[in-house]
């Protein structure tokens, strides 16, 4: 080999020396900035209802928690926070720098039944969501039934179809007409009687459902801060008129 071609060689291995010199640099200041320059100073939530912001962000920083805004955001891509009551998921994006925001997607609670000292939460298709101690505000709670079991994502077990189906419609319109109801109980006639603060609803068989909640709203406004009997199992559609009877002081 001559000469000419020993300098060839050793000026191609100078070159591949300081190639590789150049990129391990560049991924040392990379990893120096993403390590130093992406510290979490904010961290914004949005989506949360029956959790305050601050328990959120308690559910982040928790098991794992990686202060660092891109590397956390890739952490929850890869294994998202799970097993939290009531939310179906929780995405963390990254905003800038020093700022992330948290989305809660919360599951859609219809209402809840009495099991064993617990709350049993069911969607508006009658599929069991969570099974806990605590009672949600806001989200009616149905008794004078009784269950022999329970099971999570199963269905309520009503033997008796034509009531499981009358559950589903009654949740399904009091989330329809944005309703606030404290209870809902079937009586041993089998009649449909609600709650709301100090005022009792009486629905009858139920057959007339969609007609009597369509203004129960603007009845329960009118009604506001009074104690009494709200009789609408004669209700009559035409003129809007109902009967209410006050309670005796």
């Amino acid at each position: 080999m001559s000469e000419r071609q020993d300098n060839v060689i050793q000026f191609k291995k100078r070159n591949t020396g300081k190639i590789i010199a150049v990129i391990a640099g560049v991924i040392a200041i990379g990893l120096i900035c993403l390590f130093t320059c992406f510290k979490i100073d904010t961290i914004e939530v949005t989506g949360n209802k029956h959790y305050s912001k601050e328990q959120i962000k308690k559910y982040v920083l928790s098991e794992g928690y990686i202060n660092n805004t891109v590397l956390l955001m890739l952490k929850n891509k890869v294994r998202p926070i799970e097993d939290v009551p009531f939310v179906a998921k929780i995405d963390i994006e990254y905003v800038n720098a020093h700022k992330i925001t948290v989305t809660v997607y919360e599951k859609a609670l219809a209402g809840c039944v009495e099991y064993m000292n617990e709350y049993v939460y069911f969607d508006q298709d009658g599929y069991v969501l969570e099974i806990s101690p605590t009672k949600i505000e806001d989200t009616p709670c149905i008794t004078g039934m009784h269950f022999e079991s329970m099971e999570l994502h199963e269905k309520l077990p009503i033997k008796d179809k034509t009531r499981f189906k009358l559950i589903l419609k009654m949740t399904q319109l009091i989330s329809k007409y944005k309703l606030s109801i404290d209870s809902i109980q079937f009586t041993s006639e089998n009649e449909i009687v609600m709650q709301y603060q100090s005022i009792r609803i009486e629905l009858g068989d139920g057959s007339d459902l969609e007609h009597q909640l369509l203004d129960l709203g603007e009845m329960l406004k009118a009604l506001d801060g009074q104690k009494g009997t709200l009789d609408l199992k004669d209700f009559d559609t035409a003129s809007g008129n109902a009967s209410f009877k006050k309670s005796k002081e």
